[in-house]
């Protein structure tokens, strides 16, 4: 569609083969008051002259430059005009195109001040010596434009000036563009009418498949069929979410988390000194680029999204391609240029720790790539657990219900404290003491470790009423490490983007101090969707079943 570029919005004049004539006659009046050029300079520019986005070639510049607005879109007298190309920058330009040869929109992507890529010295030199357009005076042609109908209106529309400006086209020019926007307009109803029927379909199955859930049987998902069973659309619905840009604007965002990262690597840069890294799960670059600058002699990046696309302009804007290499893959399919690595670093975390089961894919990665004595970073973690006495916690989730706008809707209540939900917990409205229910140490734990039961014990520090259990986790960077490095997603702790996951209970526990509530918690993997999480919890007399997806 390149050549709709600048006719959009533009109000269209209808004009016959004579009155386009007459626009030119008038051009050619106003320049018989020029200066002539010289008789061997006019021959030379009438050689044939190459398109400057394409191979065709043309009798003369001013044709090729007819064509260039035709057909791709781009009138080099608003851009000479737009970018102030004087004789100097249009030999730079024009090499530019022809040894970058970047695209019609890559080129309208420069606005007035930026600092246009062919300022370089290096594009003085010809790319090809015999390029007519080298000899082409950009100036006089600025100036003889000045006054052109066509060439004003055009100017004015890619200005933004759209509601003064006029362009005059043939009738096949103009039914050629008519019929190529109604093409466009078709593609993109047909596309939208799909997106929604797709996610109509999507929210069918996810009611379904919540329905199923709850109601299977508690054993474990067998850790060996883990990564088998995850579905190929399941998998493409996870990596696609993370093409997102706002998902990792939030985590790049997140100083505890990103700048552990950062700490870790360039407070230990003995550790990564002349060592071969592997980043699963590299999202935009971050931490390999952390990896690199503290001394990594390679960096192995590897991520099934397609965020990695930016991941490798990133990582080139900062003159870091020559250490990083960049994978698009799930890491249990990409081949590695190594056969062993000496480090693996990864922000696996989801919520709940092990929601998303992407710590699966590190230790894959840790089994299958990493050298003898070689170390997982952050190489510990654990769930902790609490007690929340938050009323207004659970009104917002539970007691809701009771008054909708007049209504009862109290049998929703059931359904809702099924569904974990994600949370910044107030740390003084915390009633009990924290427990730890699961600890892991990433470099030596199995697969079947991450489905796990335990009992605990919570001991209650004032009289009042549980409303919901919540939980959070702390990681550490030690093995290996001169100076260590951990952080905390408690509520005691500034919040990240993982927040708490807390678990309502649907009828409040009320409380004494120092009373001692037992409880037990299982975790496991769910059949259906593997990368989501069942969670049963019992506290005194309270048994709920939690899903998290």
């Amino acid at each position: 569609m390149d050549s709709l570029r600048g006719v959009q919005n533009v109000k269209t004049k209808m004009a016959s083969k004579a009155e386009i004539s007459d626009n030119f006659d008038e051009f050619e009046e106003d320049s018989d008051n020029e200066e002539e050029w010289e008789e061997d300079e006019e021959m030379e520019l009438q050689e044939d002259v190459m398109c400057l986005f394409c191979q065709q070639r043309f009798p003369g510049v001013d044709e090729m430059f007819k064509h260039c607005w035709s057909v791709h879109g781009f009138d080099m007298a608003w851009a000479g005009r737009t970018w102030r190309l004087d004789s100097i920058q249009f030999i730079k330009f024009v090499n530019y195109v022809r040894t970058e040869k970047p695209s019609c929109e890559d080129l309208m992507k420069y606005k007035p001040g930026d600092v246009a890529p062919w300022e370089a010295d290096s594009y003085m030199k010809p790319h090809n010596p015999e390029d007519v357009l080298l000899q082409f005076d950009i100036e006089d042609m600025l100036e003889n434009t000045e006054n052109n109908p066509v060439m004003n209106s055009i100017g004015a529309t890619q200005n933004g000036n759209a509601e003064e400006a006029t362009v005059t086209l043939s009738v096949s020019e103009f039914n050629e563009l008519c019929q190529r926007l109604k093409v466009a307009e078709e593609k993109s109803t047909k596309a939208e009418e799909q997106i929604h029927e797709l996610l109509q379909n999507m929210e069918k199955m996810k009611i379904v498949t919540k329905d199923i859930v709850m109601l299977q049987s508690q054993e474990p998902v067998k850790s060996q069929n883990v990564i088998e069973t995850l579905a190929e659309d399941e998998d493409d619905a996870y990596f696609g979410s993370y093409a997102h840009f706002s998902i990792h604007e939030e985590m790049l965002k997140d100083k505890v988390r990103t700048e552990s990262y950062r700490d870790f690597m360039y407070q230990n840069k003995d550790l990564f000194r002349d060592k071969v890294v592997l980043d699963v799960g590299c999202g935009t670059g971050i931490l390999s680029m952390f990896a690199a600058r503290s001394g990594a002699k390679q960096v192995i990046s590897v991520d099934q999204s397609d965020v990695v696309y930016h991941a490798i302009d990133i990582i080139r804007e900062n003159d870091l391609e020559d250490r990083v290499t960049v994978i698009k893959g799930r890491i249990e399919d990409v081949d590695l240029p190594v056969d062993k690595v000496d480090i693996i670093i990864s922000e696996w975390m989801g919520y709940f720790l092990l929601f998303e089961s992407m710590l699966d894919s590190v230790l894959y990665a840790r089994n299958k790539y990493l050298a003898p004595g070689g170390v997982v970073h952050p190489d510990r973690c654990n769930i902790s657990l609490v007690a929340s006495c938050d009323p207004d916690l659970h009104s917002k989730h539970v007691t809701f219900w009771d008054n909708v706008y007049g209504y009862k809707m109290t049998c929703m209540k059931s359904e809702v404290v099924k569904e974990a939900s994600v949370e910044v917990v107030k740390a003084d409205k915390i009633i009990t003491d924290a427990v730890i229910v699961k600890e892991i140490d990433v470099c030596t734990c199995r697969l079947e470790d991450l489905q796990f039961s335990r009992q605990f014990s919570l001991t209650v520090k004032e009289n009042g009423q549980v409303y919901a259990i919540v939980s959070y986790f702390d990681m550490f960077f030690d093995k290996g490490c001169n100076s260590k490095v951990e952080f905390s997603t408690g509520p005691a702790h500034p919040p990240t983007h993982w927040r708490q996951t807390v678990f309502l209970i649907e009828h409040p526990i009320t409380v004494v101090k120092d009373e001692v509530l037992q409880g037990k918690i299982t975790c496991k993997k769910s059949r259906k969707d593997p990368r989501s999480l069942v969670i049963s919890l019992t506290v005194k007399d309270f048994t709920q079943v939690y899903l998290m997806d």
